[in-house]
């Protein structure tokens, strides 16, 4: 069975859909199978991996609201071994429309049965929220990959996050673990990113693991998803492409 992985934080713009996209893309080119369940209304990684959301048939709200089968929207991209269940902003009246729901933070998890062991990895971009989209993420997930990026603020709102996790364990998903913390954005000219880092690091300490790979700000890493493709088809060689594969092959434990 594969390994489920959700991408979570509350604030937006730190990265989570470039590090699902990313991610995936070297995990992929490590020689596993992976699925990127795009769970967010702006549709990033959707955009981000080359699928133009305007020529899609259906797409994860119709999964997780029509009761499409997920089978029936995963596509491929132009990775070999990396697969895509897109989203549109229709997944915005999702989060709506699941509040009367039966069973309403199962809904991905129960989707998510006929295809689960056809991935050695899924990667849930969860939106920049802690509604029902990212409680469905959570629920269906094994473990929380959080990304924070190295700015001011950074550990604001990371206690509720935390609370949420310890929530979703008791009622939810027993066995949800923290796969981890990603430092993002991390610009090496600051002492402010510096800093911020150091500050993660010892919040985290003895309790959650954060990855010894740190995400730079890089160029080429912001112009990759304008063109529809992971770092590694754009820019294989650039400081970002780099650090992301170093990322996966902690992810890998290689």
């Amino acid at each position: 069975m594969g390994r489920t992985i959700a991408i979570v934080n509350q604030k937006g713009g730190v990265g989570k859909s470039t590090t699902a996209v990313n991610l995936g893309a070297y995990i992929s080119v490590a020689g596993k199978r992976v699925l990127v369940i795009d769970l967010d209304p702006q549709g990033n990684a959707t955009s981000g991996l080359g699928i133009r959301k305007e020529n899609l048939g259906a797409s994860m709200y119709d999964v997780l609201i029509e009761r499409v089968a997920m089978s029936e929207i995963i596509l491929p991209t132009e990775v070999e071994g990396l697969f895509i269940a897109p989203a549109t902003i229709s997944l915005a009246g999702a989060e709506i429309e699941l509040v009367s729901a039966m069973s309403r933070e199962f809904r991905l998890r129960e989707r998510m049965r006929e295809i689960v062991d056809l991935y050695d990895y899924i990667l849930v971009d969860c939106p920049p929220s802690l509604g029902l989209l990212t409680l469905n993420g959570l629920a269906a997930a094994d473990s929380v990959l959080i990304p924070i990026q190295c700015e001011y603020y950074a550990l604001e709102g990371l206690g509720q996050l935390m609370q949420t996790v310890t929530m979703v364990r008791t009622h939810v998903n027993a066995g949800l673990e923290i796969e981890g913390v990603v430092l993002t954005m991390f610009d090496g000219r600051t002492n402010l990113s510096q800093q911020v880092a150091d500050d993660v690091r010892g919040f985290f300490e003895g309790r959650v693991r954060v990855f010894d790979t740190v995400i730079p700000r890089n160029v080429r890493l912001s112009e990759a998803p304008s063109h529809g493709q992971p770092i590694n088809l754009y820019d294989d060689k650039c400081r970002g492409a780099e650090a992301y594969r170093e990322l996966a092959a902690e992810v890998l434990g290689e």
